[in-house]
């Protein structure tokens, strides 16, 4: 998953991306208001996680500023601010929930996987495909009950299609969530993880595809197999 925090106390950013780092998500920090809203404009996150107080923007602003530029990305607002107007207000401007520091990061990162699962219209942490299971909390994933060693790259790429699944993703798409637009290599590397990634879960004893259709021209796709038609003679 890949996060965009937006928080102007260094310590506390530190903190939070410590947590981020520790719970496997890729992440970019914002100190000001109008610094997030580029990063929103430029790249795709999974969830936004926004400070009220910030040096340039009311975090209010900034979330009103995100709904009119029409981002939907979830957005979990941090605030050391427990007065129940302040949470309505929040609420009122597009949040998506609140949470007031200090805070336990077990709760915090419980949150942060429940809004991006509700977003993509998922109920449960784990989403199957097929023979194919992936815990979204515990960051692990199953052919049939078997353990499945990914590395984090092809973990990042299988979670990606999970959470849109059905949807058709481009290349474009994965190596700006792989990569952030930073030190970004070619866009074959996408099908080189694919090919990989396909091969483990297949000699785990997902279909030869590992349940990914390529979708020519323009990406891949996590969708159930197709049961096999029987011929009548």
């Amino acid at each position: 998953m890949r996060v965009l925090l937006i928080e102007d106390d260094r310590a506390m950013a530190r903190s939070v991306e410590l947590m981020l780092d520790e719970a496997g998500f890729e992440h970019e920090t914002a100190g000001t208001g109008e610094t997030a809203l580029e990063y929103a404009r430029t790249y795709e996150f999974d969830v936004v996680m926004l400070d009220l107080t910030l040096p340039d923007l009311h975090g209010h602003e900034v979330l009103k500023r995100l709904r009119m530029l029409r981002i939907n990305t979830p957005v979990l607002i941090l605030s050391g601010d427990s007065e129940t107007g302040t949470k309505v207000t929040g609420f009122g401007a597009g949040a998506d929930d609140y949470v007031t520091k200090p805070f336990d990061k077990s709760e915090l990162m419980a949150r942060i996987h429940a809004l991006v699962r509700r977003s993509q219209g998922h109920a449960q942490s784990v989403i199957v495909t097929g023979p194919v299971a992936i815990d979204l909390a515990a960051r692990t994933v199953e052919v049939d009950g078997r353990r499945v060693g990914l590395t984090g790259k092809e973990y990042a790429i299988l979670e990606m299609l999970s959470l849109r699944k059905g949807m058709t993703l481009t290349k474009e798409m994965f190596l700006t969530h792989l990569y952030g637009g930073r030190d970004e290599p070619e866009l074959k590397i996408i099908d080189v993880f694919i090919c990989k990634l396909r091969k483990k879960l297949f000699l785990a004893g997902a279909p030869a595809s590992g349940c990914i259709e390529t979708v020519w021209g323009r990406g891949y796709s996590l969708r159930d197999p197709q049961p096999e038609r029987l011929e009548v003679a």
